[in-house]
């Protein structure tokens, strides 16, 4: 809450709450539009407005533009009152608190201790009106304040990058991060605030913000609002794309919290969507480690998602990071974890092992990893035309390295049914020539009574 300030009533002058009111030492009355007392309605209303500006100036690192007078101050609970009474000592309090106080059967004044004659607290209703219009008058320049929304972005860019007027030093600190946390509120609320920022000048801070001695809490609201469409110019992206402030996202995208990470495979794969974007920076056994953590998270689909497209662009568009890729264990944990993602992540997971499959190094990991037959037979005909292309080749894959060992198991998790399936179905010349030359395969390394006893085994489970 806001620090206090005491009333401006004179030396030693005993204020007059309604003086105060007619006078303007508070405020004045309430301007039009202003919420007023108003019965049993205001208390909740004038909560409200309390809890907003309290909340936004917490957000803004605390302060805000005014002290609350301390006469608002309850002396028991020391936050402004909504609905004061006061005792027959002449002490004011919230009427919650000093019924509480009573119902412990305290028969003393809070503040003064002195012996209460009387217990029947009195409503206030003069200070709970001037409560009303000084924080309704106040509410109504901060919502003023808050519609001006690209306004106030480029205000906060200028206060960052200290060419507000009149001229000030950057914000750093504390009030740094707590303005670089408002710009990304704004910018994620209102899409067109975006340009204001691109505008004021915001992405070549953002960008320089992404420093060797930028700290996480600032590299990770920066890096969020770069992704939250700031246009990016050619500068800017060229200043993104230097090593060291890729060497920096990698660092958060393995140290961060997981929006943080989020982020920064994002900023990556929109990095690599860029002509002049050096493939072998990807090329990182940090980067691909931090992004296969991001994947094996089940508890949160989006990192999966975009950890997933991210290794599938590196896959395509930089082929010897493919061995870095099986070296760190990918095949066996992406297998695990195909019967478990959602519908839209097993073809980037499909893209990535067909992509793996393509080394060496990739085919002897999908053999050697005792669910990939499995699961690649699950797969069949039930995501995807592409999906079944996929789980195809994997299969072919493996069958193909050890026949005499994989065909035989690969029936007997029901490819024999699931191939002639493909075969009866609608699905695409090619993929009916592919599940052929699969179920040739499996016939050649197994007797036919075996092969036709294990489809209709599988057939009368299914």
């Amino acid at each position: 809450m806001p620090q206090y300030q005491e009333l401006p009533c004179g030396g030693g002058q005993v204020l007059d709450i309604d003086t105060a009111l007619k006078d303007g030492i508070l405020g004045g009355a309430p301007e039009v539009g202003d919420a007023t007392a108003d019965g049993g309605k205001q208390p909740v209303e004038l909560r409200k407005m309390m809890d907003e500006l309290d909340a936004a100036a917490g957000e803004n690192g605390g302060g805000g533009d005014e002290a609350v007078p301390a006469v608002f101050i309850c002396p028991i609970s020391l936050e402004p009152m909504v609905d004061p009474v006061t005792l027959c000592t002449g002490q004011t309090y919230e009427s919650a608190n000093i019924s509480r106080w009573l119902a412990l059967g305290h028969r003393t004044c809070p503040t003064t201790m002195q012996e209460l004659w009387d217990v029947t607290p009195i409503p206030n209703t003069t200070l709970r009106q001037l409560i009303a219009a000084w924080f309704s008058r106040r509410y109504t320049r901060f919502k003023k304040r808050s519609a001006d929304f690209h306004g106030r972005a480029a205000d906060l860019v200028h206060a960052l990058r200290g060419t507000a007027v009149p001229k000030r030093q950057p914000l750093k600190g504390q009030a740094r991060v707590a303005a670089l946390r408002e710009l990304r509120s704004l910018a994620a609320t209102h899409q067109s605030v975006t340009k204001a920022i691109a505008e004021a000048g915001g992405v070549g801070l953002l960008t320089s913000l992404l420093g060797p001695f930028t700290s996480h809490a600032v590299g990770s609201e920066a890096v969020a609002i770069l992704v939250s469409g700031v246009p990016l110019d050619a500068d800017a992206k060229a200043a993104l794309m230097q090593p060291a402030k890729v060497s920096l996202l990698v660092d958060m995208l393995n140290e961060g919290a997981v929006d943080t990470k989020i982020n920064c495979v994002r900023l990556i794969r929109l990095l690599m969507e860029e002509k002049g974007f050096r493939p072998d920076t990807v090329a990182s056994l940090s980067l691909l480690v931090g992004v296969m953590r991001l994947v094996r998270d089940k508890r949160h689909p989006d990192g999966v998602a975009v950890g997933l497209e991210l290794l599938s662009s590196i896959c395509a568009v930089h082929k010897p990071a493919r061995c870095l890729i099986v070296s760190i264990g990918a095949v066996p944990q992406l297998v695990e974890l195909l019967p478990e993602l959602p519908t839209e992540c097993v073809e980037p997971a499909l893209d990535i092992l067909d992509a793996l499959a393509s080394v060496p190094e990739g085919r002897i990991a999908l053999k050697d990893c005792p669910r990939t037959i499995t699961n690649a037979v699950r797969l069949l005909m039930r995501v995807s035309e592409a999906c079944t292309r996929r789980a195809l080749s994997m299969l072919w894959v493996v069958c193909r390295m050890a026949p005499e060992e994989c065909a035989p198991a690969a029936l007997d998790a029901g490819l024999g049914a699931k191939l002639l399936l493909v075969i009866q179905s609608g699905c695409g010349p090619e993929l009916k020539q592919q599940a052929s030359e699969l179920l040739k395969l499996c016939t050649m390394n197994c007797t036919s009574t075996v092969f036709i006893s294990k489809c209709k085994l599988t057939k009368t489970i299914q």
